[in-house]
């Protein structure tokens, strides 16, 4: 029924209007000088429809409300306006949370990823879903698939880290939640296809150079768990190249493996300005009109966040037949059909007066507060923490104080400040409709979270000690007065993450050096010469190598970006009314000369043969993948492997009993990982294949069982067929990668090829 509508819908379509569907506008091109939607402008620029409205609530500074009118009034003007009615998709920004004015801000994603609770991820997302379609949006361009292993690399915060695995369960869960019910629900977008965060150098849209089984088998395997098991909608490509060819430009990336093999039904969308960059970026192109027919016909389906390529170029190919008709005709196909799964054709407008009833309410609040509860790793403790006994605290610190600094470079206030300072030239050129950043949601610092905490019965002073960038130690006297003056000194230092020049950590802020930045670390030194008991807290987008503070403070807690709930989660934790409970979804290397640092490498890697060790320092990380601590202890006991030799396409049922043996209350996250002790390629010396975070008690135990497809066991052998090889497998059970508490073999007795048939992708997990 749905192809029959589309076939005739084609069929009706001038030459103009095909390419109006696989183009878009940005909302502010649509508005007058004084801010107000423009009839004239719309006439001129939506004629013959389009494909897409670029961010109605995050690039206009509109409050939800009008954003919904504004949505409503362009969907009227296509539908009543427009020779064939077609409403269009609107598109959002939404990494940790719908990105516009007064849309709940909740931890980035690295902090979410340290949850290492998929329930966390989908309870976000579907809060994102309900803000976002309530103010007439359509699809989010997140979630990031992008596994990374380099901290120069300023968007690592944006993603779940370094692990294949725990990023494929993460976006997964992601997906699910934010496409469920999709013609009531948004339109996922994995990102950014494929390869992103292993450029060269950590800098932003360098080169990629990856081995065709690295790529399959670490880079693009989440994506296809998103296209298969996730039933992803849409694709976003990547700005870089891969051995010569820019991903926005490779038919092997975006057709040969998404469309033939993986059998991909959504549309593929540019990232902004990528169909530019194949020609002024990549220098690949002549021209507009070759640009567009290297993206259209490699299958990028829409151009964002314009219709500067998809357009006049592409018209004049097509005229003048060097460019075929029938790959247009292909991408309008597929972005019709999207409308049709999104519900567009039935209803496309919403109710404006019900969109502030949605928009970042109590409950929403208490789902920020505890993902960013969960996302807090402790690092390091002798005992100072949870904290008691105190008549007096000192906060000191660039980030203690400052809401807008717990903010990722993807939440509202930190994005767009960088276009209202004009910090980002030619990309989103908005500045005058957005003049203040005022009327967004409250932030709480984390000085505001621990005075809240602790009412009148502690003392708390604060200082800012310096900023995060600027190299000034003016502050740094009134910093240590006040530590000097009392019972113990609570660091908040770390990054500002987003886009501006200010920034230290975000997309294009990347960096040569993983030290704090600025004069912090100087700062904190000077304030463990005080002799007070030292606690750092760090609010930071990237992995820091703090081995000083390692080494000298008494307690450290990672509390990545945790938003705006972050100063009550925080305060939580340092007073023990929360447990902390996260686990680093990434190593913390030593020094940046470590550089690349993961757990999952191969056995002639993390290591210098023969001495072992740098000449400097160790090869090991400072804080292992899977790291963190807890107010309480646990207690590994009872291996269960059954059974013990298994047949492809069984499952390896492994068990263990886990118990709690301190005084609290908490949370533990056990992991399981596997090693193929002998194998026909190298494969990696751990790799995390489940996990469950399970409460516990005080003397509490539980029985934990993971069953294992083995269809987990897969890769790609010497041929590059998908292979699950016969031999003895180890099994190891765990606190991190590195603490391994329990240990077993099991035996796969037969050879079999599983190319293209993969069907399992996850362990399942039971808690008794």
């Amino acid at each position: 029924m749905v192809d029959e509508k589309i076939k005739e819908i084609l069929s009706k379509m001038s030459l103009d209007e095909k390419i109006a569907q696989i183009g878009s506008v940005w909302v502010h091109e649509l508005f007058d000088e004084s801010g107000e939607l423009s009839e004239k402008k719309m006439k001129a620029l939506l004629s013959n429809g389009i494909g897409q409205i670029t961010r109605i609530g995050g690039a206009s500074g509109l409050p939800p409300e009008k954003s919904a009118r504004v949505a409503n009034e362009i969907q009227k003007f296509l539908v009543e306006k427009t020779h064939l009615g077609i409403p269009a998709i609107v598109h959002e920004e939404c990494l940790n949370g719908y990105m516009a004015k007064g849309a709940t801000i909740f931890p980035q994603m690295i902090g979410v990823a340290s949850s290492w609770n998929p329930d966390v991820v989908s309870e976000i997302a579907h809060v994102i879903r309900t803000q976002m379609r309530a103010a007439g949006g359509h699809e989010g361009l997140a979630p990031l698939l992008d596994v990374s292993r380099d901290p120069r690399w300023g968007r690592i915060e944006e993603t779940f880290g370094e692990d294949v695995y725990l990023v494929s369960v993460m976006a997964y869960n992601y997906i699910k939640s934010l496409q469920r019910n999709l013609q009531n629900g948004i339109m996922a977008t994995a990102k950014h296809f494929v390869g992103y965060a292993a450029s060269e150098g950590g800098l932003n849209c360098a080169p990629v150079h990856a081995g065709e089984r690295e790529l399959r088998e670490v880079f693009l395997k989440p994506f296809e768990i998103a296209v298969k098991a996730g039933k992803v909608g849409s694709i976003m490509n990547a700005y870089h190249e891969i051995d010569g060819i820019p991903c926005a430009a490779s038919k092997y990336l975006l057709t040969d493996i998404l469309r033939k093999e993986w059998k991909f039904d959504g549309i593929v969308v540019s990232d902004y300005s990528a169909i530019d960059m194949i020609e002024n970026y990549h220098k690949m192109a002549n021209d507009k009109k070759e640009a567009a027919y290297l993206a259209l016909n490699a299958g990028i389906d829409v151009e964002l966040p314009t219709k500067k390529y998809y357009a006049d170029a592409l018209k004049s190919g097509i005229e003048d037949g060097t460019i075929p008709v029938n790959i247009l005709d292909r991408a309008v196909i597929r972005v019709l059909k999207s409308k049709f799964k999104l519900g567009l054709f039935k209803k496309h407008d919403v109710d404006e007066k019900k969109v502030m009833a949605v928009f970042d309410t109590p409950s929403q609040r208490k789902i920020a507060l505890e993902a960013a509860r969960e996302s807090i790793v402790l690092l390091k403790n002798d005992g100072t923490l949870p904290l008691k006994n105190l008549t007096s605290i000192a906060v000191i610190g660039p980030n203690a104080a400052n809401g807008r600094n717990m903010l990722s470079d993807y939440s509202y206030p930190s994005h767009i400040e960088a276009f209202v300072n004009n910090e980002v030239p030619d990309v989103i050129p908005t500045s005058k409709y957005l003049k203040s950043l005022e009327g967004n949601v409250k932030i709480v610092s984390i000085l505001d979270g621990i005075k809240e905490k602790v009412s009148d019965k502690i003392k708390v002073k604060y200082a800012k000690g310096c900023d995060n960038l600027d190299p000034s130690r003016d502050g740094f006297d009134e910093a240590l007065k006040i530590a000097r003056e009392s019972d113990l000194v609570i660091a908040v230092v770390g990054d500002r993450s987003g886009l501006s020049l200010s920034a230290t950590t975000g997309e294009s802020r990347d960096r040569d050096s993983l030290d704090l930045p600025g004069v912090q670390e100087a700062l904190v030194e000077e304030l463990h010469k005080t002799g007070k008991p030292l606690v750092v807290v760090l609010v930071n987008g990237r992995p820091f190598s703090i081995k000083w503070i390692s080494d000298h403070a008494n307690a450290i807690l990672e509390a990545w970006l945790p938003g705006e709930e972050g100063g009550h989660a925080v305060a939580d934790i340092l007073f023990g009314d929360y447990n902390p409970s996260g686990k680093l979804p990434v190593s913390i290397p030593r020094s940046v000369g470590q550089i690349p640092v993961y757990y999952s490498h191969k056995p002639t890697g993390g290591r210098s043969n023969w001495h072992g060790d740098y000449v400097e320092e160790s090869t090991k990380p400072l804080f292992p993948f899977g790291f963190g601590l807890s107010y309480t202890k646990f207690e590994y006991s009872n291996l269960g492997i059954n059974p013990l030799k298994v047949d492809l396409g069984n499952v390896i049922t492994v068990s263990c009993n886990v118990k709690n043996t301190g005084k609290v209350s908490g949370k533990e996250i056990v992991q399981l990982y596997v090693n193929d002790k002998v194998s026909s390629v190298t494969r990696p010396v751990k790799e995390l294949k489940g996990f469950v975070k399970i409460h516990l008690d005080p003397n509490e135990q539980k029985h934990v069982t993971f069953e294992i497809p083995t269809d987990l066991l897969a890769f790609y052998d010497s041929k590059m067929r998908l292979f699950v090889e016969a031999g003895e497998f180890e099994i190891m059970i765990g606190s991190s990668s590195e603490d391994i508490k329990l240990r077993g073999t099991v035996q796969l007795t037969e050879n079999v090829r599983a190319s293209k048939k993969q069907k399992k992708f996850f362990s399942n997990v039971n808690v008794e």
